[in-house]
């Protein structure tokens, strides 16, 4: 059998419009866009959730919120769900992690004692070897910037912050950190590091940056790449009490959302920022694209440089978006697009070899994709239990049977710790959820306790006018909301539910989801 290694880039709050390969306006992404022309882009590819760690939960578990049911930061991981680590090691891999980790593991099973509880969300899901990760008070970078030479700051976000810059306003003023030590350069390197020591073997990498995630600060020269007379400007309404008026938990965030959350000499509220700052803010989240792009170059040089380039399943995509000024948010808490729809290329060398590379899906694909594209790739057989389904189908030019016809994703709202949300908006803890269908026309937001939202997608593609009051909108949000519960139905647990005892014993009806056999592209590789 052929030697197989898996690549999975995993990068945090990358905007799914922000390729150039897609035709961003301005943004320089090469080494991807040279990915994609080897690849195949998805257009419109989603998020399961927000923020990071549900995100997260659903892409390595191949599971719904629904089902995982992490639904904050912090909230821990059910053991039993298992999820990709688990797969891998099933396949005789030792899956490698590099980057950011969101995990928090199940206290039914593990001591409340257990130190990755106060890692606050940070620990690595369980199965994963950890060659590199940051801690939530990025300790392990602190150090190695300590060894380079860096003071180290009393307060660890301190960091990143530029010397001689006043407080009150977004600047676009470069790190004090050079940009062979930035964190990005410190998991990239390991990643070339971890890489070089393979000497051959077969090998998965989860290969993650903490970027382009807040404090919005880029190292020279990245940070003054965009001018920001030339970066495409937000998404909003004449106001942000405009835009307050379209829901209340719209409301409520553009109330709570810190500039200091986001770049270190903010204040006042992100609803505050000026346009002229928010271009600043826009050019500067560029300028770390760009920087991680130019890291992923050299790795993939590197692959291509030891003959691993076409032994490689590459993936390369986002936990979520970013609102980067959209409707005067910035982050991911809310239920517009942009929080959402993310990147997503996929590069299989047996697509390049056949010369049949440079596809673009306009399909509705989603995160919980992700797990079964790879168990494809190696052979594996998929469990029921997943909700997502292969993609390398379309890699390969072919169309799968019953594909969806929409994107669905799912927030929860609730604050275990501050219970600030459940306060201010007079919602139940357990009633602090949204779910959301979005096909080609509409978009329906269900609320366990507060009104529905209904937007016209091809009127009104930036969603801002609610149709969900609307009589003459009543069948299309009563259709909607039938398609979501459908849906929820449809993907409850069904684990065990193909399986029956009979006079003759257990009785198996269980069959992946969509094609009951390996892909086509599978059978060619194990050929």
């Amino acid at each position: 059998m052929q030697t197989r290694n898996v690549l999975l880039i995993i990068v945090d709050g990358w905007r799914g419009d922000c390729l150039g390969a897609l035709g961003h306006p301005c943004l320089k992404t090469p080494n991807l866009d040279r990915l994609a022309t080897e690849g195949t882009v998805f257009r419109r590819h989603y998020a399961q959730a927000s923020p990071c760690a549900p995100a997260r939960a659903s892409l390595l578990t191949g599971r719904y919120q629904m089902t995982h049911r992490v639904v904050q930061a912090g909230t821990p991981w059910p053991a039993q769900l298992g999820g990709l680590p688990q797969e891998l090691s099933a396949a005789g891999y030792d899956p490698a992690f590099i980057g950011y980790a969101s995990a928090v593991p199940d206290p039914r099973v593990t001591s409340t004692k257990d130190p990755r509880f106060r890692k606050q969300g940070h620990a690595v899901m369980d199965g994963f070897d950890t060659v590199l990760t940051k801690d939530p008070g990025f300790e392990p970078f602190l150090d190695y910037l300590e060894a380079q030479g860096y003071a180290r700051p009393a307060r660890a976000f301190d960091v990143w912050r530029p010397r001689d810059v006043a407080g009150g306003q977004f600047t676009a003023a470069p790190s004090t950190i050079a940009r062979e030590h930035s964190d990005t350069a410190w998991f990239m390197g390991a990643g070339l590091d971890y890489l070089r020591a393979q000497a051959g073997r077969p090998w998965f990498l989860h290969l993650g940056t903490w970027r382009p995630h807040p404090p919005f600060i880029a190292p020279a020269p990245y940070h003054a790449l965009y001018p920001a007379d030339s970066v495409p400007l937000p998404a909003r309404m004449a106001t942000p009490q405009a835009e307050a008026g379209q829901h209340p938990l719209h409301a409520y965030y553009l109330s709570r959302v810190r500039q200091q959350d986001f770049f270190e000499n903010g204040t006042g509220l992100a609803s505050e920022m000026a346009l002229e700052e928010i271009a600043a803010l826009r050019s500067v989240y560029f300028g770390l694209l760009t920087e991680i792009d130019d890291h992923l170059g050299c790795v993939f040089d590197y692959l291509r440089e030891t003959g691993q380039w076409e032994t490689t399943l590459v993936v390369f995509t986002s936990d979520h978006g970013e609102m980067l000024g959209d409707h005067y948010l910035l982050g991911k808490s809310t239920y517009f697009d942009p929080a959402y729809h993310i990147p997503l290329i996929i590069r299989d060398p047996l697509v390049q070899a056949g010369g049949r590379g440079g596809r673009t899906v306009d399909h509705f694909t989603e995160s919980v994709d992700i797990l079964p594209t790879i168990l494809d790739w190696l052979s594996r057989p998929l469990s029921r239990a997943y909700d997502g389904r292969s993609l390398l189908p379309f890699c390969h030019g072919d169309m799968p049977t019953d594909w969806r016809d929409a994107a669905h994703f799912e927030y929860d709202f609730r604050d275990v710790v501050t219970q600030d949300p459940q306060r201010t908006l007079g919602v139940p803890m357990d009633s602090c959820s949204l779910s959301v269908i979005r096909d080609d026309e509409f978009k329906y937001v269900h609320f366990a306790a507060l009104p529905p939202l209904l937007f016209d997608m091809r009127a009104d593609p930036h969603e801002m006018v609610d149709l969900a009051a609307d009589p003459a909108y009543r069948d299309v949000l009563l259709r909607y909301a039938q398609r979501l519960l459908s849906w929820r139905m449809r993907h409850a647990d069904r684990t065990l539910t193909a399986m029956a005892a009979s006079p003759a014993g257990l009785i198996d009806r269980g069959l992946p989801q969509g094609d009951p056999s390996p892909s086509d592209a599978t059978r060619r590789l194990t050929a």
